[in-house]
């Protein structure tokens, strides 16, 4: 039985594992990206064991495992004293629990990797779909004034995806208030300090205030990520430049280890945080999403990139085998399999108290997107 033609819009993560994924289904499949090139930007990615998992078994892991870190513990801290309020073995721990360790990675490296197993046809660059127009088959209208014929459109395409505008219509990210900084330093700056191989969050004096720390680069960097409340910046870009002077100002009475981190910085991004609600649908039609297009969510729990892998994996489970006749009992099916859990997580992130204290990490990272029962929709 011959395969879907499947069009993704957007290549981020959650586009190109869904287009890794949906091809070892037999489907083919094309990514839409706006941009004109992949670019490294950003600067980290947080995979928890959950993720590995599923990109293990989409054959990159091991390309992952060259440059990523390996993060030995999951801590806990108190803003002011240092006080360990949980400590959470990782690394060879993770693996043996969960089938798959923790690693964190620059985004760049990721995208390469997933880049580099894509055959060179199923990717376009510079282009930015800008209406979906319902039929058998599917339209893609993109701003160069072209059109794209497929069975099935995934908007892969980030929180302010166009594909979800153009199947439930206008609406607006919520800002939560929050503003977050991110800086990456040579370890060798910070040598001196504690647990520096381990993703560390210190907690801060309320649920919007926290600074978290962890190792990139193999170990030869570490990434800081801050977040405090501030209403008066809205923008979202993750490469504006921010204040160094002001990220330090912002922290100044934490702890002497966050202190001397901070003192290390000598640049710094800042960027506003948005959220929306759990969506009630993601599909209309042979039309569907996934990622941040259907579940954007705060960084806190560091499962957004890792929600919209475990998506890209359940989607091609749930389409194996499926033609355009099975298509609208199969997408039902991945809606169901998915909103539930991603739903759990936004609000879970948005609350920001997932293992402050000694926790059960069990049905984040044991979760398996390859394995888990598809429900039955008949």
């Amino acid at each position: 039985m011959a395969g879907l033609r499947i069009g993704i819009c957007g290549g981020g993560i959650g586009g190109l594992c869904a287009a890794l994924a949906l091809r070892q289904q037999g489907h083919e499949v094309i990514v839409f990206e706006r941009a004109k090139q992949f670019l490294r930007i950003g600067a980290d990615v947080n995979l928890t064991p959950n993720a590995v998992r599923a990109l293990d078994k989409l054959g990159v892991g091991q390309v992952l495992r060259q440059t990523a870190a390996r993060p030995t513990h999951r801590i806990s801290r108190t803003w002011d004293t240092g006080e360990e309020t949980s400590r959470l073995p990782m690394s060879e721990a993770a693996e043996e629990k969960y089938g798959a360790p923790q690693l964190t990675i620059h985004r760049g490296d990721l995208l390469k990797a997933l880049e580099d197993v894509l055959p060179e046809e199923s990717i376009r660059l510079s282009k930015q779909a800008e209406r979906v127009e319902q039929g058998h088959p599917m339209r893609i209208h993109f701003a160069d004034g072209s059109k794209e014929e497929v069975d099935l459109v995934v908007g892969g395409d980030g929180i302010h995806s166009s594909v979800r505008r153009e199947l439930f219509g206008e609406d607006q990210p919520e800002f939560t208030g929050l503003v977050s900084y991110r800086a990456v330093i040579p370890r060798s700056a910070v040598s001196e300090l504690e647990n520096l191989d381990a993703f560390t969050k210190w907690w801060g004096p309320n649920s919007d205030t926290q600074v978290v720390v962890f190792p990139l680069t193999g170990g030869e960097e570490v990434f800081i990520f801050a977040t405090t409340a501030q209403d008066d910046w809205r923008d979202e870009s993750w490469t504006l430049p921010g204040d160094v002077e002001e990220l330090r100002d912002v922290y100044k009475d934490f702890h002497p280890d966050v202190q001397a981190l901070l003192a290390a910085c000598d640049s710094v991004t800042k960027s506003a945080l948005y959220v929306r609600e759990p969506m009630e649908q993601w599909t209309v039609g042979h039309a569907t999403l996934l990622g941040d297009a259907a579940h954007p969510m705060v960084p806190f729990m560091a499962q957004g990139a890792c929600m919209a892998i475990e998506d890209a994996v359940v989607l091609s489970r749930c389409l194996e085998g499926i033609d355009r006749d099975g298509l609208s009992e199969a997408l039902k099916r991945y809606e169901i399999a998915r909103k539930s859990r991603t739903a759990d997580v936004q609000r879970g992130s948005r609350a920001n108290d997932w293992l402050k204290g000694e926790g059960n990490a069990d049905w984040v990272y044991g979760y398996d997107a390859w394995g888990i029962e598809l429900p039955d929709v008949a």
